[in-house]
Protein backbone atom coordinates (compact mmCIF):
# COMPACT_ATOMS: atom_id res chain seq x y z
CA UNK A 1 0.00 0.00 0.00
CA UNK A 2 1.43 2.97 -0.93
CA UNK A 3 0.38 6.83 -0.87
CA UNK A 4 -2.70 7.68 -2.42
CA UNK A 5 -4.32 4.42 -2.16
CA UNK A 6 -7.99 3.41 -1.45
CA UNK A 7 -8.42 1.79 1.95
CA UNK A 8 -11.62 0.25 2.78
CA UNK A 9 -12.47 0.08 6.29
CA UNK A 10 -14.80 -0.90 9.38
CA UNK A 11 -15.78 2.32 10.82
CA UNK A 12 -17.30 2.73 14.71
CA UNK A 13 -20.39 4.74 14.36
CA UNK A 14 -19.01 7.42 16.73
CA UNK A 15 -15.90 7.55 14.66
CA UNK A 16 -17.94 7.87 11.45
CA UNK A 17 -20.34 10.59 13.29
CA UNK A 18 -16.94 12.98 14.27
CA UNK A 19 -15.47 12.33 11.15
CA UNK A 20 -19.31 13.52 9.40
CA UNK A 21 -19.70 16.47 11.65
CA UNK A 22 -16.31 18.31 11.24
CA UNK A 23 -16.63 17.85 7.52
CA UNK A 24 -19.98 19.74 7.76
CA UNK A 25 -17.82 22.52 9.20
CA UNK A 26 -15.67 22.62 6.41
CA UNK A 27 -12.48 21.47 8.53
CA UNK A 28 -10.31 18.95 6.83
CA UNK A 29 -10.49 16.08 8.89
CA UNK A 30 -8.64 12.70 9.14
CA UNK A 31 -7.67 9.54 10.91
CA UNK A 32 -3.94 9.90 12.20
CA UNK A 33 -1.72 8.01 14.42
CA UNK A 34 -2.15 4.51 15.92
CA UNK A 35 -5.41 3.64 14.69
CA UNK A 36 -4.21 4.38 10.43
CA UNK A 37 -1.08 2.27 11.80
CA UNK A 38 -2.88 -0.71 12.60
CA UNK A 39 -5.35 -0.39 10.38
CA UNK A 40 -2.65 -0.44 7.44
CA UNK A 41 -0.78 -3.78 9.43
CA UNK A 42 -4.83 -5.11 9.37
CA UNK A 43 -5.48 -4.82 13.02
CA UNK A 44 -8.81 -3.59 14.42
CA UNK A 45 -7.75 0.06 16.36
CA UNK A 46 -8.43 -0.08 19.87
CA UNK A 47 -8.37 3.78 20.02
CA UNK A 48 -9.41 6.17 17.46
CA UNK A 49 -7.70 9.67 16.60
CA UNK A 50 -8.92 12.20 14.54
CA UNK A 51 -6.84 15.28 13.22
CA UNK A 52 -8.43 18.61 11.56
CA UNK A 53 -8.22 21.74 10.47
CA UNK A 54 -10.79 23.32 12.29
CA UNK A 55 -8.96 25.17 15.71
CA UNK A 56 -10.09 23.36 19.17
CA UNK A 57 -12.51 25.75 20.05
CA UNK A 58 -14.61 24.96 16.92
CA UNK A 59 -14.41 21.41 17.50
CA UNK A 60 -15.68 21.45 21.21
CA UNK A 61 -19.05 23.48 20.10
CA UNK A 62 -19.27 21.09 17.12
CA UNK A 63 -19.76 18.35 19.62
CA UNK A 64 -21.93 19.49 23.47
CA UNK A 65 -20.80 17.61 26.06
CA UNK A 66 -16.88 17.05 24.59
CA UNK A 67 -13.62 18.36 27.12
CA UNK A 68 -11.14 20.25 26.03
CA UNK A 69 -8.37 20.16 28.50
CA UNK A 70 -4.73 20.50 27.51
CA UNK A 71 -2.91 23.15 25.68
CA UNK A 72 -2.00 20.62 22.38
CA UNK A 73 -5.48 21.71 20.87
CA UNK A 74 -7.10 18.01 22.00
CA UNK A 75 -10.49 17.84 22.55
CA UNK A 76 -12.65 14.32 23.45
CA UNK A 77 -15.97 13.73 21.90
CA UNK A 78 -17.73 11.51 23.68
CA UNK A 79 -19.23 8.24 22.53
CA UNK A 80 -18.37 4.55 22.34
CA UNK A 81 -15.94 4.62 21.85
CA UNK A 82 -14.48 8.30 23.06
CA UNK A 83 -12.77 9.77 20.13
CA UNK A 84 -9.50 12.43 20.43
CA UNK A 85 -9.79 15.24 17.91
CA UNK A 86 -6.53 17.15 17.67
CA UNK A 87 -6.24 20.72 15.53
CA UNK A 88 -3.09 20.26 13.29
CA UNK A 89 -0.28 21.87 14.81
CA UNK A 90 2.94 22.83 14.86
CA UNK A 91 5.50 22.07 17.80
CA UNK A 92 8.93 24.10 18.77
CA UNK A 93 11.43 23.81 21.28
CA UNK A 94 11.80 20.73 23.50
CA UNK A 95 13.95 22.25 26.24
CA UNK A 96 12.66 19.75 29.22
CA UNK A 97 13.04 16.86 26.27
CA UNK A 98 9.25 16.19 27.02
CA UNK A 99 6.96 18.51 25.89
CA UNK A 100 7.10 21.10 23.27
CA UNK A 101 8.22 25.05 24.47
CA UNK A 102 5.61 26.64 22.08
CA UNK A 103 2.61 25.10 20.01
CA UNK A 104 0.78 26.65 17.11
CA UNK A 105 -1.97 25.48 15.22
CA UNK A 106 -1.13 24.61 11.72
CA UNK A 107 -3.00 24.76 8.49
CA UNK A 108 -1.92 21.69 6.76
CA UNK A 109 -2.13 18.18 7.42
CA UNK A 110 1.03 17.71 6.06
CA UNK A 111 2.86 20.04 8.54
CA UNK A 112 0.88 18.14 11.46
CA UNK A 113 2.39 14.52 9.99
CA UNK A 114 6.15 15.73 9.83
CA UNK A 115 6.10 16.62 13.47
CA UNK A 116 5.56 12.67 14.37
CA UNK A 117 7.98 10.47 15.56
CA UNK A 118 8.33 7.66 13.26
CA UNK A 119 6.98 7.02 9.64
CA UNK A 120 4.45 4.21 10.62
CA UNK A 121 2.29 6.32 13.04
CA UNK A 122 3.05 9.47 10.47
CA UNK A 123 0.03 8.23 8.25
CA UNK A 124 -3.32 9.75 7.85
CA UNK A 125 -6.83 8.26 6.17
CA UNK A 126 -8.76 10.95 4.39
CA UNK A 127 -12.36 9.90 4.23
CA UNK A 128 -13.71 9.76 0.70
CA UNK A 129 -17.17 7.94 1.30
CA UNK A 130 -17.97 7.53 5.19
CA UNK A 131 -21.11 5.38 4.54
CA UNK A 132 -19.20 2.76 2.51
CA UNK A 133 -15.97 3.85 4.73
CA UNK A 134 -13.78 4.40 2.17
CA UNK A 135 -10.81 6.66 2.19
CA UNK A 136 -7.31 7.06 1.10
CA UNK A 137 -4.34 6.63 2.69
CA UNK A 138 -1.96 9.75 3.57
CA UNK A 139 1.56 8.31 3.83
CA UNK A 140 4.07 11.21 2.55
CA UNK A 141 6.76 9.40 4.52
CA UNK A 142 6.60 5.74 3.44
CA UNK A 143 5.32 4.60 6.78
CA UNK A 144 2.90 2.06 4.83
CA UNK A 145 6.27 0.47 3.40
CA UNK A 146 8.19 0.23 6.19
CA UNK A 147 5.54 -1.80 7.73
CA UNK A 148 5.15 -3.96 4.90
CA UNK A 149 9.21 -4.65 4.67
CA UNK A 150 9.30 -4.85 8.84
CA UNK A 151 10.81 -0.98 9.38
CA UNK A 152 11.18 0.87 12.05
CA UNK A 153 12.27 4.97 11.12
CA UNK A 154 12.29 7.95 12.56
CA UNK A 155 10.32 10.70 10.52
CA UNK A 156 13.47 13.14 9.37
CA UNK A 157 16.31 13.55 11.08
CA UNK A 158 15.79 10.71 13.76
CA UNK A 159 18.32 12.55 16.03
CA UNK A 160 16.47 15.61 16.15
CA UNK A 161 12.91 13.33 16.40
CA UNK A 162 14.22 11.94 19.68
CA UNK A 163 16.25 15.06 20.90
CA UNK A 164 12.60 16.69 21.09
CA UNK A 165 10.64 13.70 23.11
CA UNK A 166 13.38 10.98 24.99
CA UNK A 167 10.39 9.01 25.80
CA UNK A 168 10.75 8.46 22.02
CA UNK A 169 13.51 6.27 22.99
CA UNK A 170 11.25 3.56 24.92
CA UNK A 171 8.32 3.73 22.99
CA UNK A 172 11.15 2.66 19.63
CA UNK A 173 11.52 -0.24 21.79
CA UNK A 174 7.81 -1.13 21.86
CA UNK A 175 6.72 0.07 18.37
CA UNK A 176 9.86 -2.90 16.93
CA UNK A 177 8.31 -5.80 19.39
CA UNK A 178 5.03 -5.12 18.81
CA UNK A 179 5.37 -5.07 14.89
CA UNK A 180 8.42 -7.04 14.99
CA UNK A 181 10.02 -4.15 12.92
CA UNK A 182 14.12 -4.08 12.59
CA UNK A 183 15.26 -0.72 13.71
CA UNK A 184 16.60 1.55 10.62
CA UNK A 185 20.34 2.18 11.13
CA UNK A 186 20.35 5.33 11.39
CA UNK A 187 17.64 5.55 13.83
CA UNK A 188 19.01 2.61 15.74
CA UNK A 189 22.50 4.77 15.99
CA UNK A 190 20.47 7.88 17.63
CA UNK A 191 18.56 6.16 19.75
CA UNK A 192 22.04 4.70 21.10
CA UNK A 193 23.59 7.96 21.25
CA UNK A 194 20.55 9.54 23.15
CA UNK A 195 20.52 6.29 25.54
CA UNK A 196 21.57 8.90 28.82
CA UNK A 197 18.62 11.07 27.38
CA UNK A 198 16.28 8.70 29.25
CA UNK A 199 17.23 9.27 32.67
CA UNK A 200 15.42 12.45 32.13
CA UNK A 201 11.97 10.78 31.57
CA UNK A 202 9.53 10.57 34.41
CA UNK A 203 8.92 7.91 36.24
CA UNK A 204 5.19 8.04 35.35
CA UNK A 205 5.88 8.07 31.33
CA UNK A 206 8.50 4.98 31.58
CA UNK A 207 6.19 3.37 33.94
CA UNK A 208 3.39 3.00 31.13
CA UNK A 209 6.00 1.89 28.48
CA UNK A 210 6.97 -0.87 30.81
CA UNK A 211 4.18 -2.01 31.44
CA UNK A 212 3.32 -2.10 27.80
CA UNK A 213 5.78 -4.37 27.27
CA UNK A 214 5.32 -6.54 29.71
CA UNK A 215 1.47 -7.21 28.10
CA UNK A 216 3.74 -9.00 25.20
CA UNK A 217 3.53 -12.43 25.05
CA UNK A 218 7.07 -12.74 24.65
CA UNK A 219 8.26 -9.78 27.09
CA UNK A 220 11.57 -10.39 27.14
CA UNK A 221 12.47 -9.12 23.91
CA UNK A 222 11.55 -6.19 24.90
CA UNK A 223 14.02 -5.65 27.76
CA UNK A 224 16.61 -7.47 25.25
CA UNK A 225 16.31 -5.00 22.83
CA UNK A 226 16.54 -1.77 25.75
CA UNK A 227 19.84 -3.92 26.85
CA UNK A 228 21.76 -3.78 23.45
CA UNK A 229 20.48 -0.30 23.20
CA UNK A 230 21.87 1.14 26.32
CA UNK A 231 18.15 2.10 27.83
CA UNK A 232 18.29 -0.96 30.45
CA UNK A 233 21.00 0.56 32.62
CA UNK A 234 19.77 3.84 32.24
CA UNK A 235 16.02 2.53 33.09
CA UNK A 236 16.13 -0.43 34.99
CA UNK A 237 19.78 -0.55 36.67
CA UNK A 238 19.04 -2.92 39.49
CA UNK A 239 17.48 -5.91 36.82
CA UNK A 240 20.94 -4.63 34.04
CA UNK A 241 23.17 -5.37 36.82
CA UNK A 242 22.37 -8.93 36.63
CA UNK A 243 24.00 -9.53 33.41
CA UNK A 244 26.84 -11.85 33.77
CA UNK A 245 25.86 -12.85 37.02
CA UNK A 246 25.99 -16.84 37.12
CA UNK A 247 23.10 -18.49 37.30
CA UNK A 248 23.69 -22.41 38.38
CA UNK A 249 20.86 -23.76 36.53
CA UNK A 250 19.93 -26.62 33.84
CA UNK A 251 19.29 -23.73 31.16
CA UNK A 252 21.61 -21.42 29.80
CA UNK A 253 22.57 -17.78 30.39
CA UNK A 254 23.20 -15.93 33.40
CA UNK A 255 20.83 -14.40 36.07
CA UNK A 256 19.76 -11.47 33.57
CA UNK A 257 18.29 -14.63 30.97
CA UNK A 258 16.57 -16.40 33.91
CA UNK A 259 14.46 -13.28 35.33
CA UNK A 260 13.89 -12.64 31.27
CA UNK A 261 12.55 -15.82 30.58
CA UNK A 262 11.01 -16.06 34.43
CA UNK A 263 8.55 -12.53 33.25
CA UNK A 264 7.75 -14.65 29.67
CA UNK A 265 6.38 -17.85 31.88
CA UNK A 266 3.85 -15.56 34.00
CA UNK A 267 0.78 -14.43 32.41
CA UNK A 268 0.98 -11.63 30.15
CA UNK A 269 -2.34 -10.17 31.43
CA UNK A 270 -1.04 -10.01 35.00
CA UNK A 271 1.41 -6.76 34.61
CA UNK A 272 1.78 -7.22 38.57
CA UNK A 273 2.90 -10.50 38.01
CA UNK A 274 5.14 -9.51 35.64
CA UNK A 275 7.27 -7.09 37.42
CA UNK A 276 7.52 -9.73 40.35
CA UNK A 277 8.99 -12.01 38.03
CA UNK A 278 11.23 -8.96 36.03
CA UNK A 279 12.77 -8.04 39.80
CA UNK A 280 12.58 -11.29 41.87
CA UNK A 281 16.17 -11.77 41.48
CA UNK A 282 17.55 -8.27 41.42
CA UNK A 283 19.90 -9.24 44.74
CA UNK A 284 22.08 -11.45 43.33
CA UNK A 285 24.48 -8.92 41.85
CA UNK A 286 24.67 -7.62 45.36
CA UNK A 287 25.09 -10.98 47.06
CA UNK A 288 27.59 -12.91 44.83
CA UNK A 289 30.15 -14.52 47.24
CA UNK A 290 31.42 -17.84 46.62
CA UNK A 291 28.91 -19.19 44.38
CA UNK A 292 26.16 -18.24 46.54
CA UNK A 293 23.70 -15.64 47.15
CA UNK A 294 23.02 -15.60 50.55
CA UNK A 295 19.76 -13.32 51.86
CA UNK A 296 19.39 -12.47 47.77
CA UNK A 297 15.82 -12.71 48.71
CA UNK A 298 16.04 -9.76 51.70
CA UNK A 299 18.29 -7.63 49.04
CA UNK A 300 16.19 -7.93 46.06
CA UNK A 301 13.17 -6.74 47.83
CA UNK A 302 14.87 -3.30 48.81
CA UNK A 303 16.03 -2.98 45.17
CA UNK A 304 12.68 -4.01 43.78
CA UNK A 305 11.08 -1.58 46.21
CA UNK A 306 13.51 1.36 45.06
CA UNK A 307 12.79 0.81 41.10
CA UNK A 308 8.69 0.89 41.22
CA UNK A 309 8.93 3.93 43.57
CA UNK A 310 11.10 5.41 40.55
CA UNK A 311 8.47 3.86 38.41
CA UNK A 312 5.90 6.08 40.90
CA UNK A 313 3.91 2.84 41.19
CA UNK A 314 0.90 2.81 43.28
CA UNK A 315 2.07 1.97 47.26
CA UNK A 316 -0.55 -1.10 46.88
CA UNK A 317 1.50 -2.66 43.76
CA UNK A 318 5.05 -1.86 45.72
CA UNK A 319 3.82 -3.52 48.24
CA UNK A 320 2.79 -6.44 47.09
CA UNK A 321 5.52 -7.25 44.40
CA UNK A 322 7.84 -6.56 47.38
CA UNK A 323 6.67 -9.42 49.42
CA UNK A 324 6.45 -11.73 46.46
CA UNK A 325 10.47 -11.21 46.30
CA UNK A 326 11.02 -11.54 49.58
CA UNK A 327 8.78 -15.04 50.16
CA UNK A 328 9.71 -16.66 46.63
CA UNK A 329 12.69 -18.63 48.49
CA UNK A 330 10.85 -20.96 50.55
CA UNK A 331 12.15 -23.60 51.02
CA UNK A 332 9.45 -26.57 50.99
CA UNK A 333 10.48 -29.82 51.97
CA UNK A 334 7.86 -33.05 52.70
CA UNK A 335 9.26 -33.47 56.35
CA UNK A 336 7.08 -30.50 56.79
CA UNK A 337 4.77 -30.50 60.14
CA UNK A 338 1.33 -29.46 59.79
CA UNK A 339 2.42 -26.93 61.87
CA UNK A 340 5.64 -25.56 59.88
CA UNK A 341 2.52 -25.40 57.14
CA UNK A 342 0.23 -23.46 59.03
CA UNK A 343 3.24 -20.94 60.30
CA UNK A 344 4.50 -20.98 56.47
CA UNK A 345 0.91 -19.28 55.69
CA UNK A 346 0.68 -16.82 58.73
CA UNK A 347 4.17 -15.56 57.38
CA UNK A 348 3.44 -15.19 53.94
CA UNK A 349 -0.22 -14.53 54.20
CA UNK A 350 -2.73 -16.21 52.69
CA UNK A 351 -3.55 -13.64 50.47
CA UNK A 352 -0.26 -13.98 48.67
CA UNK A 353 -0.18 -17.11 48.17
CA UNK A 354 -1.67 -18.09 44.67
CA UNK A 355 0.90 -15.15 43.11
CA UNK A 356 3.50 -16.33 45.00
CA UNK A 357 2.87 -19.95 43.95
CA UNK A 358 2.89 -19.01 40.20
CA UNK A 359 6.34 -16.74 40.92
CA UNK A 360 7.59 -19.97 42.12
CA UNK A 361 6.37 -22.15 39.00
CA UNK A 362 7.73 -19.67 36.64
CA UNK A 363 11.03 -19.00 38.34
CA UNK A 364 11.41 -23.03 38.55
CA UNK A 365 10.49 -23.21 34.75
CA UNK A 366 13.02 -20.66 33.86
CA UNK A 367 15.43 -22.40 35.93
CA UNK A 368 14.82 -26.00 34.02
CA UNK A 369 13.97 -27.15 37.31
CA UNK A 370 11.62 -30.37 37.22
CA UNK A 371 9.03 -31.07 39.69
CA UNK A 372 9.35 -33.96 41.98
CA UNK A 373 7.26 -36.55 42.82
CA UNK A 374 7.36 -35.61 46.73
CA UNK A 375 7.84 -32.34 48.33
CA UNK A 376 6.75 -30.04 45.08
CA UNK A 377 4.81 -27.07 44.87
CA UNK A 378 1.49 -28.96 43.98
CA UNK A 379 2.06 -30.86 47.21
CA UNK A 380 2.49 -27.66 49.18
CA UNK A 381 -0.27 -26.12 47.46
CA UNK A 382 -2.58 -29.19 48.47
CA UNK A 383 -1.67 -28.77 52.32
CA UNK A 384 -1.65 -25.12 52.10
CA UNK A 385 -5.81 -26.05 50.78
CA UNK A 386 -6.54 -28.12 53.43
CA UNK A 387 -4.97 -25.48 55.66
CA UNK A 388 -6.64 -22.38 54.71
CA UNK A 389 -10.11 -24.33 54.76
CA UNK A 390 -10.74 -24.35 58.32
CA UNK A 391 -7.46 -24.00 60.29
CA UNK A 392 -6.85 -20.76 62.57
CA UNK A 393 -3.75 -18.71 61.26
CA UNK A 394 -4.25 -15.40 62.99
CA UNK A 395 -5.65 -13.92 66.21
CA UNK A 396 -8.90 -12.84 64.81
CA UNK A 397 -9.31 -16.75 64.22
CA UNK A 398 -8.66 -17.63 68.33
CA UNK A 399 -11.58 -18.57 70.29
CA UNK A 400 -10.84 -15.45 72.70
CA UNK A 401 -9.65 -12.17 72.38
CA UNK A 402 -8.66 -9.31 74.09
CA UNK A 403 -11.54 -8.60 75.88
CA UNK A 404 -12.14 -11.85 77.38
CA UNK A 405 -8.65 -12.42 78.49
CA UNK A 406 -9.40 -8.60 80.57
CA UNK A 407 -12.74 -10.25 82.12
CA UNK A 408 -11.63 -14.09 83.19
CA UNK A 409 -7.95 -13.17 84.19
CA UNK A 410 -7.96 -9.47 85.34
CA UNK A 411 -5.08 -8.70 83.23
CA UNK A 412 -4.59 -4.91 82.56
CA UNK A 413 -5.45 -3.68 79.12
CA UNK A 414 -2.31 -2.90 77.31
CA UNK A 415 0.49 -4.58 75.64
CA UNK A 416 0.54 -7.51 78.07
CA UNK A 417 -2.81 -8.49 76.04
CA UNK A 418 -1.27 -8.64 73.24
CA UNK A 419 1.57 -10.54 73.89
CA UNK A 420 -0.76 -13.27 75.61
CA UNK A 421 -2.48 -13.51 72.35
CA UNK A 422 0.58 -13.61 70.12
CA UNK A 423 1.46 -16.72 72.57
CA UNK A 424 -1.78 -18.25 72.13
CA UNK A 425 -1.89 -17.70 68.95
CA UNK A 426 1.30 -19.86 68.52
CA UNK A 427 -0.19 -22.65 70.50
CA UNK A 428 -3.01 -22.77 68.34
CA UNK A 429 -0.81 -22.97 65.17
CA UNK A 430 1.16 -25.68 66.72
CA UNK A 431 -2.48 -27.86 67.73
CA UNK A 432 -5.32 -26.40 66.13
CA UNK A 433 -7.65 -28.28 68.77
CA UNK A 434 -6.50 -26.22 71.52
CA UNK A 435 -8.83 -23.42 69.63
CA UNK A 436 -11.33 -23.37 71.98
CA UNK A 437 -12.10 -20.79 75.10
CA UNK A 438 -11.98 -22.48 78.20
CA UNK A 439 -8.64 -24.13 76.89
CA UNK A 440 -7.13 -21.12 75.94
CA UNK A 441 -8.05 -19.34 79.16
CA UNK A 442 -6.46 -21.92 80.50
CA UNK A 443 -3.06 -21.34 78.34
CA UNK A 444 -3.47 -17.79 79.19
CA UNK A 445 -3.56 -18.31 83.05
CA UNK A 446 -0.80 -20.74 83.12
CA UNK A 447 1.17 -18.22 81.10
CA UNK A 448 0.92 -15.47 83.79
CA UNK A 449 1.68 -17.30 86.33
CA UNK A 450 5.20 -18.18 84.66
CA UNK A 451 8.28 -16.29 86.31
CA UNK A 452 8.56 -12.85 84.44
CA UNK A 453 5.25 -13.46 82.95
CA UNK A 454 5.22 -10.07 80.97
CA UNK A 455 8.77 -10.75 79.20
CA UNK A 456 7.37 -14.66 79.11
CA UNK A 457 4.58 -13.77 77.36
CA UNK A 458 6.65 -11.54 74.93
CA UNK A 459 8.33 -14.35 73.52
CA UNK A 460 7.88 -15.57 70.08
CA UNK A 461 9.27 -18.56 68.05
CA UNK A 462 9.61 -18.28 64.29
CA UNK A 463 8.10 -20.93 62.05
Amino acid sequence: MRDGDLLRIGLPEAVSRVLAGLAGTDADAVLVGGCVRDLVHREQPKDWDVATSAPPEAVAAAFPGSTWQNPFGTVTVRGDPPVEVTTFRVEEGYRDRRRPDTVRWGTSLEEDLARRDFTINAMAWRPVDLAAGEGRLVDPHGGAADLERRLLRAVGDPGQRLAEDALRLVRAVRFAVRYDLALEPATEAAIRDHAPDAALLSGERVREELLRMLAFPTASKAFLLMEELGLLAVLLPELAALRGIPQAKRLPGDALDHSLRTVDALPAGDARLRLAGLLHDVGKASTLADGHFIGHELQGARLAEQALRRLRLPNADIGWIRRLVRHHMFNYTPDWTDAAVRRFVRRVGADLLADLFALRAADNAASGAEEPEAGGLEELRARVDRVLAGDPLDQRQLAVDGHDLVRALGVQPGPVVGRLLDRLLEAVLEDPSLNRRERLLELAADLLREPGSARGAGAHREA
